[in-house]
């Protein structure tokens, strides 16, 4: 699986090949630096360890600091990725130009939070009849028996929190790629907030 870390920087709009004036968000690569490598003779499974951004001295614990090499300074986030289509050394530097040839991607990220929301909102519930009396427009309903047993059954859509969860959005265009300054734009809607960081893979269904 060729993937890499990357950063939400905004959106903006393009003109593609055709001409047309295309939405994109763009995605900016700092430095995969690759900081570790599972074989299968030890590990049993291959992988890479990348990281992004240098973590401070005074915040690397013993423990944490020891999973580095000494050329490479501690980073804040890792990922590991299995099956790594690409021949690398620990040390090396991955960006963009890992993408090139690359028409569709898979983006992963942890989706904006919305806080505890209702029902309708958080599960598109019809709700109850607007009118003056009804005393029923916006609540869950019947939650349960009115016998035997009596308890909620599991998996009732009730309130709750909405959001924060790990989303995979699969097979998004990838509209342009700029190697020289580490960009990438897509096509489609791309999880997470703004700034935050993003898991690219090449996509496993195109």
């Amino acid at each position: 699986m060729l993937g890499l870390l990357a950063k939400k920087v905004g959106m903006t709009q393009v003109f593609d090949d055709d001409g047309n004036l295309v939405p994109v968000t763009v995605l900016r690569f700092d430095p995969n630096i690759v900081v570790a490598q599972k074989t299968e003779e030890k590990d049993g499974y291959s992988a890479v360890v990348v990281g992004v951004d240098d973590k401070k001295k005074h915040l690397v614990t013993k423990p944490y600091g020891g999973q580095f090499p000494e050329n490479i300074t501690p980073k804040k986030t890792l990922r590991e990725l299995r099956n790594f289509e690409k021949e690398v050394a620990v040390g090396d530097s991955l960006g963009a130009e890992l993408f090139e040839g690359c028409r569709y991607v898979d983006v992963s990220g942890v989706s904006k939070g919305k806080g505890f929301q209702g029902v309708v909102r958080r599960y598109g519930f019809g709700g109850g009849r607007r009118t003056h009396g009804s005393k029923f427009h916006r609540e869950p309903g019947s939650t349960g028996q009115s016998t035997y047993p009596h308890r909620t059954f599991k998996n009732v859509k009730l309130p709750g929190r909405m959001g924060r969860e790990r989303v995979t959005v699969l097979s998004l265009r990838v509209v342009k790629l700029d190697t020289e300054k580490q960009l990438i734009m897509i096509g489609g809607s791309v999880p997470g907030v703004n700034k935050g960081l993003v898991l690219v893979r090449a996509a496993v269904k195109k």
